[in-house]
C-alpha cells in the first residue's frame, strides 16, 4: 500500500493520488494512464466520457469528481475530497457550453 501524496512532485504512484482505490487505478489503466504525471492537462469531463465509451456503461457521476480531484491535484492544485468538485461538476454539466 502506498501512503497518499501531499504535492504533486511527491507522487510516483497512481495509488498515491487522493480519492484513488483500486477501482480508480483500473479506470485511469483502461484510459492507458499508468503514471500520474500523465494526467497533467488532461481534461476529466473527456477521461470520463471515454471511460464511459469504453466500457459501455455509464458511471456514477462521482466518477467525475474524482477525475477533477485527480487532475487539478497534478495540476498543482492542494488535496481535496472527490465531494469538494460535485458543486463544481454540476454547473460544468448543467452550462449549455458542456453540451
Amino acid at each position: 500500500m502506498y501512503e497518499k501524496a501531499l504535492t504533486c512532485t511527491d507522487i510516483k504512484h497512481l495509488e498515491q493520488l487522493p480519492n484513488v482505490g483500486k477501482a480508480t487505478v483500473a479506470d485511469l489503466h483502461l484510459l492507458s494512464i499508468t503514471e500520474p504525471q500523465q494526467l497533467k492537462g488532461r481534461n476529466p469531463y473527456q477521461m470520463y466520457d471515454e471511460l464511459c465509451a469504453l466500457t459501455k456503461v455509464r458511471h456514477d457521476p462521482c466518477v467525475y469528481d474524482v477525475f477533477i480531484s485527480i487532475v487539478k491535484f497534478m495540476n498543482g492544485e492542494p488535496p481535496q475530497t472527490w465531494w469538494h468538485y460535485t458543486a463544481e461538476r454540476k454547473a460544468h454539466l448543467a452550462s449549455p457550453s458542456s453540451l
